[in-house]
């Protein structure tokens, strides 16, 4: 067990959606916080709640030079920074995504050097092979091997950098004996996500009120949208529990289909479009997503304490709350496609 008053955390990637709940959740726990972000998709403004407590360091984690800096004096690392989006983003700007890589181990060596002690990697369910992803099967985490020829098949280059993530963590974890704990996030959604990911696209489409409502897909394609503070409280339950870079997943074993989350959105908000237009030529990605959670509940003692209806309500709720509707309409393609 950590005692998290005691520790000296840095976050990476803080000003993020899921790394500004985490970096409360650490305050809260009476941990002394560092977040670097580059602000090239987080926002200052996410981390309002906890300002005065806090340090922020303002950098590009792949300017090595930056990264020993932020890492000096730390205790642990949650590794959260990386260039990513929703899925129209990691289709459209592979190349994008794969300087992942290079930013992994700049952290990695960093913290090395500095004496960091453990490092918990936010990585996602992207690295599952997308074959097993067609019909309702769970993933668990010995899905993924790398001890097998052709046991790694992930989901486009975003996933496959998270992979090399992963394998890039547990061999610092051989050579340098840090400890190491890995999450793999299935669908995180909530209050502060912005409009590239699927819930949060959804409700911008119906809060605009777009009219015929354009859904990617046929809408039967599923996921297992997990809400943000569950996901939080996987990745310190991880760094608490797990030292050898054993993964785990962090999702809800439910089949939620694109479709339930529109009806539910409609329901919330009052409001229903005179027509749904399925755009079947629009890139989905695998057409099943959901997480075998046993290894988490054995290790981390966790399984998710947020029912969807639960999650899509506080999300909604912060979403009309904090954006201009006329805004909203007026900018929803650049914002459905932009970081």
């Amino acid at each position: 067990m950590i005692d998290w008053s005691k520790e000296r955390v840095l976050v990476t990637g803080g000003a993020s959606f899921i790394g500004s709940h985490l970096v409360e959740d650490l305050v809260k726990a009476g941990a002394t916080v560092r977040v670097a972000d580059d602000f090239s998709s987080g926002e200052r403004e996410n981390l309002d709640a906890v300002r005065d407590q806090i340090e922020v360091v303002e950098g590009n984690l792949k300017n090595a030079e930056f990264t020993d800096r932020a890492t000096q004096d730390i205790d642990t690392v949650f590794h959260l920074a990386a260039d990513h989006g929703g899925r129209g983003y990691i289709s459209n700007y592979p190349a994008n995504c794969a300087t992942n890589m290079a930013l992994d181990n700049i952290v990695y060596g960093s913290a090395a050097e500095n004496g960091v002690e453990r490092i918990t990697f936010a990585s996602s369910a992207c690295t599952y092979p997308t074959d097993i992803q067609q019909n309702r099967k769970r993933l668990q985490e010995d899905m993924v091997s790398f001890d097998e020829r052709g046991g790694a098949y992930a989901d486009e280059v975003y996933g496959w950098a998270k992979l090399m993530g992963e394998r890039s963590l547990q061999a610092y974890h051989e050579q340098y004996d840090i400890d190491a704990s890995i999450v793999r996030i299935f669908t995180a959604y909530g209050p502060r996500e912005n409009e590239t990911h699927a819930i949060v696209a959804l409700m911008a489409k119906a809060y605009a009120r777009q009219d015929p409502f354009r859904i990617w897909g046929d809408g039967e394609q599923t996921r297992n949208f997990t809400y943000v503070k569950d996901i939080t409280r996987a990745l310190r339950l991880a760094a608490e529990n797990i030292t050898d870079a054993t993964p785990v997943n962090a999702g809800i074993s439910r089949y939620v289909s694109i479709n339930e989350v529109v009806d539910a959105i409609f329901t919330h908000l009052d409001w229903e479009p005179s027509e749904r237009e399925y755009m079947t030529d629009k890139p989905v990605g695998v057409r099943h997503r959901a997480a075998d959670t046993t290894r988490a509940e054995t290790l981390l003692d966790w399984e998710p304490e947020y029912t969807l209806e639960a999650g899509l309500k506080n999300t909604l709720d912060w979403y009309t709350t904090n954006r201009d509707r006329e805004y909203v309409r007026e900018n929803l393609e650049t914002l459905l496609h932009e970081r």
